[in-house]
């Protein structure tokens, strides 16, 4: 069957026509040595296909070469993938990534810890360059080459699938944006909340000066700052000791979800004290220190950022291993990406350097979204496409719109004698059966899902 590129208006349409319908025939790939949307612990692959049938799919030393294959969308450019190819290739030590947008096709071979391009070609020459593609990773060839990767997926035992055994390792996930308003605070409490009623372990950790989420997630417990049982043990004192205050003897147990979560505080003394924190060399890779202290303890840890490019943000995008942007999708949020990819490039730079691998962003998350239906039906499909094609990041499935259960489960008090006292609960718990909370849950089943661990 030939293949024509200008069939391909969609990333979905690229992995049907040009991989499925065309590539994988082509090449000699039957449907038992294929498979689609692989998750191996964290990483998520389009494709991964073997010389041989590999059915079910279990990776280990004597698995045979493999060759990756990531389609993406049309409009968007191959330049901006190839670190994430690879990482995908050098962590799961595969010899060859194909990498295409339907327009352009590319492979490209590791090499030691590198990849370099071995072969390009436009979408409307693949037909007649076709076994020059085989050459590299035609299934006949890397059949008949008896190229058995001996290193193959080391950090994994003999014989175990992948899925299972990464299912146990702590997965940290910060939520940023630069842009204030956009639904940050919301996003991280009820995302916990429905998370942890999946069974996971959950840490929540506050960097935002502002103090928002410790005041979410109702560890606010005082009248009046006189009896403020927080200045003395927030994240602050985590930040800036070597060796006291570990996490386990700052986060605290907060009860507006059940079942409960941890909680590392925050406090507004945050936005003086970063000075201080500034003029210490470890203070930006001492969080990933004291988590690794605690990460048999949690399955996923959530970090609240400051709506900023200042030292807290970096602090919690050096330690994260994935990355959620919530976005209310209107103009200066949407601009305001531009500045978050800087961000994490410039991030991505210093994680290089201190041999971690680039920041996995999971999607611009659409939260704060107006439930108007003319809006829904139009406005809002328009602005999501928009995201993909303009800044070249994938939107997430999951929707969360503005509604009245958000507003008033975070607005709930508790009256103690003549004092009103913050008791904020989750939706999930405020309004089980609600739009909110399955909106939530929702999420928390897709977040599980792209880090490996639903």
């Amino acid at each position: 069957m030939p293949f024509n590129p200008e069939l391909c208006r969609n990333e979905s349409e690229v992995e049907s026509k040009l991989i499925v319908q065309y590539l994988l025939p082509q090449l000699g790939y039957t449907p038992d040595t294929w498979h689609q949307e692989v998750a191996l612990g964290s990483i998520r692959l389009d494709f991964l296909a073997f010389a041989v049938q590999v059915v079910p799919l279990v990776l280990d030393a004597n698995s045979p070469m493999s060759v990756v294959m990531e389609a993406k969308h049309p409009k968007q450019n191959l330049n901006n993938h190839v670190l994430r190819l690879r990482h995908y290739l050098t962590s799961l030590n595969a010899r060859y990534g194909l990498l295409t947008n339907g327009k352009e096709i590319r492979i490209y071979e590791k090499n030691k810890n590198d990849i370099q391009l071995v072969f390009q070609c436009l979408g409307k020459d693949v037909e007649t360059r076709i076994e020059e593609i085989k050459e590299f990773i035609g299934r006949v060839n890397l059949k008949e080459r008896h190229l058995l990767d001996n290193s193959n997926f080391q950090i994994f035992e003999h014989g175990l699938n992948l899925e299972t055994k990464r299912q146990n390792s702590m997965k940290i996930i910060a939520v940023y944006h630069n842009k204030g308003g956009v639904g940050k605070t919301t996003t991280v409490v009820n995302l916990a909340a429905a998370i942890r009623k999946q069974g996971k372990k959950v840490l929540v950790i506050d960097l935002d000066s502002q103090a928002n989420t410790t005041f979410a997630t109702g560890l606010v417990k005082f009248d009046d700052e006189e009896f403020d049982d927080i200045k003395d043990s927030n994240v602050f004192h985590i930040l800036h000791s070597e060796d006291f205050f570990p996490v386990s003897e700052i986060a605290r147990k907060s009860n507006f979800c059940d079942p409960g979560i941890q909680v590392l505080p925050a406090h507004i003394n945050l936005i003086k004290q970063e000075t201080e924190l500034n003029a210490l060399d470890y203070s930006r890779l001492i969080l990933i220190e004291k988590l690794e202290e605690v990460k048999e303890q949690y399955d996923v840890v959530l970090i609240d950022t400051p709506p900023s490019l200042n030292l807290y943000a970096k602090i919690a995008l050096i330690a994260t291993d994935y990355l959620i942007i919530p976005s209310d999708l209107k103009p200066f949020a949407n601009q305001g990406l531009t500045n978050v990819k800087d961000f994490v490039k410039a991030i991505n730079g210093f994680r290089k350097q201190v041999r971690k691998p680039p920041i996995e962003i999971l999607g611009v998350l659409a939260s704060k979204i107006s439930t108007n239906n003319k809006f829904v039906q139009s406005t809002l499909k328009k602005r999501m496409e928009r995201i993909p094609e303009r800044y070249d990041i994938t939107m997430m499935d999951t929707v969360i719109y503005e509604r009245d259960d958000l507003a008033k489960c975070a607005e709930k008090v508790l009256i103690v004698g003549d004092m009103e006292i913050p008791d904020p609960i989750s939706v999930l718990d405020f309004k089980p059966g609600s739009t909110s909370a399955q909106e939530f849950e929702l999420l928390a089943k897709e977040v599980l899902q792209k880090i490996g661990l639903y």
